[in-house]
């Protein structure tokens, strides 16, 4: 005679099934085929090997700061931001240590990183 499992076992044992075979195309990387090293197989036609030029970053120049453009500098504040709030903003010059140029204390900019209090 066959001793029946109760339901809850059942239910636990589909679940965690349900769970593994959800789970394992990501776990495998499913998502892109990986090639073996020393394999040189073309991407299909009209797939770029390269990313799109936005993504990206441009170079930075010379100082190793950031243009007023690429970090989205603006002369006033926003959402209650400003430069003079910034850990990056140098009161004594007007400056940035990430962002090249004059800097208002009332500008702002994608870089904002609050001061310590």
């Amino acid at each position: 005679m066959k001793i029946r499992e109760p339901q809850r076992r059942n239910l636990l044992r589909l679940m965690a099934a349900g769970g593994v075979a959800l789970c394992a195309p990501a776990m495998w990387g499913c998502k892109e085929q990986q090639q073996p090293a020393g394999t040189s197989e073309k991407p299909p036609a009209g797939v770029s090997e390269k990313p799109p030029a936005a993504a990206t970053p441009a170079p930075p120049s010379g100082s190793g700061k950031l243009s007023q453009a690429e970090a989205q500098y603006q002369s006033t504040p926003k959402a209650g931001q400003k430069c003079s709030q910034c850990m990056h903003f140098i009161a004594d010059s007007g400056s940035c240590k990430l962002v090249e140029g004059q800097i208002s204390p009332e500008g702002w900019c994608k870089l904002f990183a609050a001061k310590a209090a």
